[in-house]
């Protein structure tokens, strides 16, 4: 009898602990809800940084390893900066802002769906080097825009014909003994394009450095 009574006396508590907890549970859950809708502003927020984040991490992580140069779709003398993939197709995944220096000068292009609009027109035919920094690397292209009635129409230096093109200009003058009249020459032209079409000889040698390196 005395081990019953002990049970019961036992017993008695925990039901009064299980009860207390069925009545309190409603009442937390009536307390949380109206913290949240109280604050619900807070909670909204929360929510979107969630949504976000994914996008942002995309975002963080693509980066331009290649890029083209086409004039922009509503002609009004800008250029459209295109990131591509190794498939030469735009990539889609490339937006936010990204540095480009274009002739020395460092530009914030912001892509959208993988397409920039520079943020100055061009209003002559002329020569423009773009540099692009990625993930510790770089990539640059030398390009002449030529500027007609129907628009701009780029078209793409090689750097290696830079180097190859100059250089067996020279030997031909060396065999044939015009070194000297042919290197005069030579200046003349970069004299005449420098002035006239802004080309420079630091974009020059930085494209023939740029095209050497993507041999190796």
């Amino acid at each position: 009898m005395l081990f019953i009574y002990n049970v019961a006396k036992i017993r008695r508590p925990l039901q009064l602990i299980n009860l207390n907890l069925s009545l309190s549970i409603p009442r937390i859950l009536a307390i949380l809800y109206h913290c949240i809708m109280k604050n619900r502003w807070i909670l909204y927020i929360c929510l979107s940084i969630l949504y976000l984040m994914p996008n942002l991490s995309i975002a963080q992580n693509a980066i331009i390893k290649d890029f083209t140069v086409k004039e922009n779709l509503s002609q009004n003398g800008k250029l459209a900066i295109i990131a591509i993939d190794t498939a030469e197709k735009t990539d889609n995944t490339v937006n936010g802002n990204y540095a480009f220096t274009i002739n020395g000068f460092q530009q914030e292009l912001k892509f959208s769906d993988g397409v920039a609009v520079t943020n100055n027109p061009i209003e002559s035919s002329t020569f423009v080097f773009f540099k692009h920094k990625f993930a510790g690397s770089d990539i640059g292209k030398l390009f002449f825009l030529r500027m007609t009635d129907k628009g701009i129409t780029p078209y793409k230096i090689s750097g290696i014909l830079l180097i190859i093109i100059p250089l067996l200009i020279l030997y031909i003058a060396y065999k044939f003994k015009r070194f000297l009249i042919t290197l005069l020459v030579l200046a003349v032209v970069y004299f005449y394009l420098n002035h006239s079409k802004g080309l420079d000889v630091r974009q020059l040698l930085e494209s023939s450095i740029m095209a050497v390196k993507d041999l190796f």
